[in-house]
C-alpha cells in the first residue's frame, strides 16, 4: 500500500489523464442504461398478482390498459377520435360499443349492463378502453400516450398506471439536473463554511463527480435501474462519499505540517488514510447491501447501485483526489478563511459533566421513537407521489368523480367452465362493495346480439390461448382497508371455481406491495444490524462496542421513522424500508469516529472522562461536518422536487443525519462512559481500570 501511495502521489497528471479519459465511456453507458417507471415491476414473480400481469401481458396483450373518460364529442366524433387513437403506434386496441354494434344501432337495443360499463349516470359522457402492445414502462407506450393525449386534447382525459409511469418519468427527467445543481450547491456552500479552504470544496465535489459518473455507467450491467435509483443515487454519494475526502484531506494538512515535499505528505497521507476509510466504507457498503434481502426488486435495485457508489467513491478518494489535491495545492493554501465551526470544548464539558442525566434521556427517548415509529403511516398508491395537477392525476380524479371508479382489476380462469358459471361469477363480484363494473366476453351479448355474431378482435379481448380475463372496475382507492375485504371477496368467489384462477390490477398488485412491505423490513432490519454488528465488532475487535453503537444509531432512527406519526404525515412505503438502512449504513460512520478515538485514547489515558473529553473535542469538527454536508445534499432536494417519493425520502434521509449527528454527540458518549467496564473487559488491547478516577466537576 506504501508503495501505491507514493505512486499516485507521485504521477498525479498522469492519474488525472487517465480518469478523465475513463468519463467518456461512462457517459455513453449511463445514456444507454434504461430507466423503470413502475415499481410495480419489482414484485416477486410468485405472487398471483404478478402472474396474472403475466398472463395478461403475454396472452392478452393487457398489461398496459388504460381508461379514456371522453366529454363534449357526439359518437360520431367519438368514434372518428376512437380510429385516430387506435392508428398511434403501439396501441394496440381501443375498445367502446361501437365494437358491438354500430353508433346508428338505438341504446336500447344494447344490454344495460354494457351500458353502465361505458357511459356515466346521464349518458352524456362515456369510457374507452385502450390497451397498449408493450408493458406500462416501455419508450413505445410512452410516445403513444404523448398521441393520444395531443388526439383527444380537450375532450378525452387518460387515466391508468401507463399514465402515471408517462408524468412519473416526465417529472424525474425535468427535475433530475437541478436536483444535482441543488445538491452541490448547497454542499459546497457547508463545506465552505466548515473548512479554511475556499478551494478543498470545489476539489471534493470535483472528485466525487468522477465516482458519479463511472457508478452510473456502470450501471448498463443491470440492464436498467428504477427512477428510485436514478433520482437518489447522485445525491447519496455525493452525501456518503464525503467523509472520505475530508478524511485524506485532513491527514494530508497534518503530513504537510511535518513533511516539506508535498509529494511525499501525500503519500503518508495516503497509507494512513485507506486502511481507515476502507474499514469506515464498509459498514456503509454493507448497509446497503442488506437491501438485496427484500423481496421486492427494488431493493436489489438501489442496494447494488449505492454499494457500488460506494467502491467508487473510496477509489476516487485515494486516487484522484489526491492528484487534484496536488496539482491544485498552490490555490487550496493560498485562499483561505476562518472556519464557523467552534472548538466543542464547551459541548465536551457540558456532556461529561451531565453524563449520567443523558444516559435517562437516553434510555426514555426510547418509548417514543418505537411508539410513533411501529405507527407511522404509509401509503402505497403511486398516483400520490405525483403532483395533484398532473394530466393522469387529474384523469384519475376525472373517472372517481364522474364514473365512481378508482382501480381497474383482472380475474383470470380457465376457458374450460361452463358459461352459466362465468355469468354467476360476474354477479357475485358486480354485487360486491364498491364494485362498479365487471366486463367479460358475456357482456357484449344481449337479446339482439347472439354470442356468435361478435367478431373474434372483439373476443380474443376476454378469451385467448385457454385463459378467460374478467375486467372489474372498482371505485375503491387501493391499498386501503375496504379495498382488500374487496379483493379478498374476490378471491374467494374466484378460486371458489378455479384453484388456478388469479386476480391482478392496480389493487390486486398493490396489495401485495402493502404485504411484502412489512415482510421486507423485518428482513432487511435483520440482516443490515447484523452485518453491520459484525463488521464493527471485527475493527475494534469488542463485543460491547457494537451492541453499543447498534444501539445509539437504531435510536436515531426510530426517532425519525416515529417523526411522522407525531406530525400527522403518511410516508411512501419504500422509505420505511430503506431509510433506515441507508441511515444506518451512512451514518455509524459518525459513531465509529468517536468511539475509535475514545478506545485510542483509553490506551494512553486512564481516566475515562479525560479520555472523552478528548476524544469530542478531536472528532466533533469531522462528524459536524459531514453530518451537515449529507443534511445540505438531501434537504435542498427533498424541498424542491415535486415528486412525492423523492421528495419524502430526501426529507427522511436529511432529517435523518441531522438526529444521527445530534445522538452521536450528545448521547453516545454518556453511554460509552457508562459501560467503560464492559468496554475494557470484551475490547482487545483495553487494560481494566485500576482504579476509578472521578473526572467530573
Amino acid at each position: 500500500m506504501k508503495k501505491l501511495g507514493y505512486f499516485i502521489a507521485k504521477f498525479r497528471v498522469l492519474i488525472l489523464l487517465v480518469s478523465t479519459g475513463l468519463l467518456v465511456p461512462s457517459v455513453i453507458a449511463y445514456f444507454n442504461t434504461g430507466i423503470n417507471y413502475d415499481l410495480l415491476d419489482y414484485l416477486p414473480d410468485d405472487l398471483d398478482s404478478t402472474i396474472g400481469a403475466d398472463i395478461l401481458d403475454k396472452e392478452f396483450h393487457n398489461a398496459a390498459t388504460s381508461m379514456l373518460a371522453v366529454e363534449g364529442l357526439t359518437e360520431k366524433e367519438a368514434v372518428q377520435m376512437k380510429e385516430k387513437i387506435a392508428d398511434v403506434k403501439g396501441v394496440n386496441r381501443v375498445l367502446w360499443r361501437d365494437d358491438i354494434a354500430d353508433i346508428t344501432v338505438p341504446m336500447s337495443m344494447l344490454p344495460d349492463k354494457l351500458l353502465d360499463n361505458f357511459y356515466d349516470d346521464d349518458r352524456s359522457q362515456f369510457l374507452m378502453i385502450v390497451k397498449f402492445e408493450n408493458s406500462s414502462s416501455s419508450s413505445i407506450t410512452m410516445d403513444a400516450i404523448d398521441e393520444i393525449r395531443e388526439i383527444s386534447k380537450g375532450h378525452g382525459y387518460l387515466s391508468g398506471m401507463s399514465t402515471i409511469v408517462k408524468d412519473t418519468n416526465a417529472i424525474i427527467d425535468k427535475e433530475m439536473p437541478f436536483y444535482i445543481l441543488i445538491a452541490v450547491s448547497l454542499m459546497i456552500l457547508v463545506l465552505s463554511l466548515t473548512n479554511t479552504s475556499t478551494i478543498v470544496p470545489f476539489m471534493f465535489i470535483g472528485n466525487i463527480f468522477y465516482a458519479i459518473i463511472y457508478n452510473m455507467g456502470s450501471n448498463i450491467i443491470m440492464g436498467q435501474i428504477s427512477y428510485v435509483t436514478k433520482a437518489l443515487a447522485a445525491i447519496l454519494q455525493l452525501a456518503v462519499s464525503m467523509d472520505y475526502s475530508i478524511f485524506l484531506y485532513h491527514r494530508y494538512e497534518e503530513e504537510r505540517s511535518m513533511e516539506e515535499d508535498h509529494t511525499i505528505a501525500m503519500g503518508n497521507a495516503i497509507v494512513k488514510t485507506a486502511s481507515s476509510i476502507a474499514g469506515s466504507s464498509l459498514t456503509t457498503i454493507a448497509g446497503f447491501l442488506a437491501l438485496i434481502a427484500m423481496r421486492i426488486k427494488l431493493g436489489s435495485d438501489v442496494g447494488i447501485v449505492m454499494a457500488k457508489g460506494v467502491v467508487f467513491g473510496l477509489l476516487t478518494c485515494v486516487t484522484i483526489l489526491p492528484a487534484l489535491m496536488l496539482v491544485f495545492d498552490g490555490p487550496i493554501h493560498k485562499y483561505s478563511h476562518k472556519t464557523l465551526l467552534p472548538d466543542f470544548d464547551k459541548l465536551s464539558d457540558f456532556v461529561v459533566k451531565h453524563h449520567k442525566l443523558l444516559v435517562v434521556i437516553f434510555v426514555i427517548a426510547y418509548i417514543p421513537a418505537i411508539y410513533g415509529a411501529k405507527r407511522t403511516p404509509l401509503y402505497y398508491n403511486m398516483d400520490r407521489a405525483l403532483p395533484q395537477d398532473s394530466d393522469s392525476v387529474i384523469a384519475l380524479n376525472k373517472l372517481k368523480d364522474d364514473f365512481d371508479m378508482q382501480a381497474t382489476n383482472f380475474a383470470i380462469l380457465r376457458d374450460d367452465l361452463p358459461q352459466w358459471q362465468y355469468q354467476k361469477m360476474s354477479n357475485e363480484i358486480s354485487e360486491l362493495p364498491g364494485v362498479e363494473s365487471v366486463i367479460s366476453s358475456d357482456d357484449f351479448v344481449g337479446p339482439m346480439i347472439p354470442s356468435s355474431f361478435l367478431p373474434s378482435e372483439l373476443t380474443d379481448n376476454f378469451n385467448k390461448n385457454g385463459y378467460k380475463a374478467i375486467m372489474v372496475q372498482s371505485s375503491l382507492k387501493a391499498a386501503t382497508p375496504e379495498s382488500t375485504e374487496q379483493l379478498n371477496s374476490i378471491n374467494k368467489i374466484i378460486k371458489s371455481r378455479d384453484k388456478t384462477g388469479v386476480v391482478t390490477g392496480e389493487s390486486a398488485l398493490t396489495e401485495d406491495l402493502t404485504y411484502m412491505t412489512t415482510e421486507d423490513f423485518n428482513s432487511v432490519s435483520a440482516v443490515s444490524n447484523i452485518i453491520v454488528g459484525i463488521i464493527v465488532a471485527i475493527v475494534f475487535k469488542s463485543i460491547a462496542i457494537p451492541l453499543i453503537l447498534l444501539a445509539t444509531i437504531q435510536l436515531a432512527i426510530q426517532i425519525n421513522m416515529g417523526i411522522p406519526y407525531f406530525t400527522g404525515n403518511q410516508i411512501p412505503f419504500i422509505a420505511s424500508i430503506i431509510v433506515g438502512t441507508i441511515q444506518l449504513g451512512s451514518t455509524i460512520d459518525y459513531s465509529i469516529l468517536l468511539s475509535s478515538r475514545y478506545v485510542e485514547e483509553l490506551k494512553v489515558e486512564e481516566d475515562k472522562f479525560v479520555a472523552m473529553k478528548t476524544s469530542l473535542m478531536e472528532t466533533a469538527k469531522s462528524i459536524v461536518t459531514s453530518g451537515l454536508a449529507f443534511l445540505a445534499a438531501t434537504a435542498g432536494v427533498g424541498i424542491y422536487s415535486k415528486m412525492g417519493m423523492v421528495g419524502s425520502i430526501c426529507i427522511l434521509l436529511a432529517r435523518g443525519a441531522l438526529i444521527s449527528m445530534i445522538i452521536i454527540l450528545v448521547l453516545l458518549p454518556p453511554i460509552l462512559l457508562l459501560f467503560d467496564k464492559f468496554i475494557r473487559l470484551t475490547t482487545k488491547d483495553l487494560r481494566p481500570v485500576r482504579k476509578e478516577k472521578n473526572g467530573e466537576k
